[in-house]
């Protein structure tokens, strides 16, 4: 028997409102929440087009071969950002003509798999074997409006589609369960000499940047860390020589929700540790590529950005973005539009902490080329050198430093 999906009534009239608008076919991802008997789909939202698609209506017979399989998984990735602990990506959505019925299922097959592998690169935790790993595909015939919705293990390469079952349902989202807590990050990581030689490609990810009144139940979740090991602890550690640190320090807040059928309290320790994780990670990922695109001189310490939290209308649940202290509300709000398709208003958003709550301060040490040939004086690492070597390994950088902390926190206690 296949999955049933549990469908909140305001997606289906978003999809419902999708015009094609002379298109052969507009993609789509699906959010929600998976369960062991049934996974919840609260937010549908289309792939922006590029700006060339915008341009290009000539052609209105295109086949759905030119899916552009590497944008829409970008747009995956930049969504998934924004999703607070409990919430993934669950799948895609596709409205056609009745033309391309048939000849859909080896591109979106293909899409699926491409989008679940692009949102695993960035997870710092492993997938337990009783998580959910099938990913649903739903497809919609703008001429009959007729539906197929169909599931994929994307843990199978191999595997087929299984049918499931598609059914709407009225207040979905409006009475999960919100989780908070704030987290003092204080990570200390080592750049090892060799890792200074790691090359820029390496080390860094290419990103870029109702009327049902709701209800919410929040929980405050205190996080308790484990104690520094004893004195007399064996360590099979390896000394290595460093050549610099960074440091990751501050408060950060984070949120998670679960659906409130029978809720479990592993699985809301799960979503808050997992909402930690990705927090901390995210804002390094998005200073990192600050760093990369916009060339930013070297300095000491970097401010990471503020999480800001969006309600979504009719929905107990509210998203979230990031913001640098320089960047604007319209900003965010316009980039929230973006990504998620639906408006929201400036006076809603949610700045969760002050600037300068979390920063990186960066220190890194002046050494000599391993290879002289014949060269008694070789010249210091100009202050260009230095900071280049900063921006190599920041990726390798924050994947390390984000996984120091999952394993140094400990959920001792839980609030009920």
């Amino acid at each position: 028997m296949g999955r049933t999906y549990i469908v909140e009534e305001t997606v289906g009239q978003y999809i419902s409102n999708i015009n094609l608008q002379g298109k052969t076919f507009v993609s789509g991802l699906l959010i929600g929440q998976c369960s062991s008997q049934k996974d919840y789909v609260i937010l549908a939202t289309r792939t922006p087009p590029k700006e060339e698609q915008n341009e290009n209506l000539k052609h209105p017979k295109a086949k759905l071969d030119t899916l552009d399989e590497e944008w829409a998984t970008e747009h995956a990735s930049q969504v998934s950002r924004m999703l607070p602990g409990g919430l993934v990506v669950l799948g895609i959505f596709i409205i056609t003509t009745l033309e391309l019925a048939d000849d859909f299922q080896n591109a979106l097959r293909r899409l699926i798999f491409s989008v679940e592998k692009s949102i695993n690169r960035k997870r710092l935790w492993t997938v337990t074997e009783e998580e959910v790993s099938e990913r649903v595909i739903l497809h919609i015939c703008s001429s009959t409006k007729k539906l197929s919705c169909r599931t994929y293990d994307v843990h199978d390469p191999k595997s087929s589609a299984r049918p499931a079952d598609w059914k709407y349902q009225n207040r979905v989202s409006t009475s999960w369960l919100s989780l908070e807590c704030t987290v003092h990050v204080n990570i200390h990581i080592p750049l090892s000499a060799t890792s200074v030689s790691y090359t820029l490609e390496k080390n860094t990810k290419k990103k870029s940047r109702g009327n049902t009144q709701a209800t919410a139940h929040s929980f405050d979740v205190r996080v308790l860390t484990q104690l520094p090991l004893n004195s007399d602890h064996r360590s099979t550690a390896t000394v290595q020589i460093c050549s610099g640190s960074i440091n990751l320090r501050g408060d950060v807040k984070c949120r998670a929700y679960i659906h409130s059928n029978r809720p479990k309290v592993k699985d809301a320790m799960q979503a808050v540790k997992r909402d930690i994780l990705n927090t901390v990670a995210d804002r390094c990922e998005i200073l990192f590529e600050d760093l990369i695109l916009n060339e930013i001189p070297e300095k000491k310490k970097y401010e990471l950005p503020q999480r800001v939290f969006v309600p979504f209308p009719g929905s107990a649940i509210m998203l979230c973005d990031y913001k640098f202290g320089d960047e604007s509300a319209e900003e965010i709000r316009d980039h929230f539009s973006e990504m998620l398709d639906h408006e929201i208003q400036i006076e809603d958003l949610e700045i969760a902490e002050e600037v300068n709550t979390a920063c990186m301060t960066s220190s890194v040490k002046s050494e000599a080329s391993p290879t002289n040939s014949g060269d008694e004086h070789p010249e210091p690492p100009s202050k260009t050198t230095v900071g280049l070597k900063i921006k190599q390994n920041i990726g390798a950088i924050a994947a390390l430093g984000v996984a120091v902390l999952a394993a140094g926190i400990s959920f001792h206690y839980f609030s009920d």
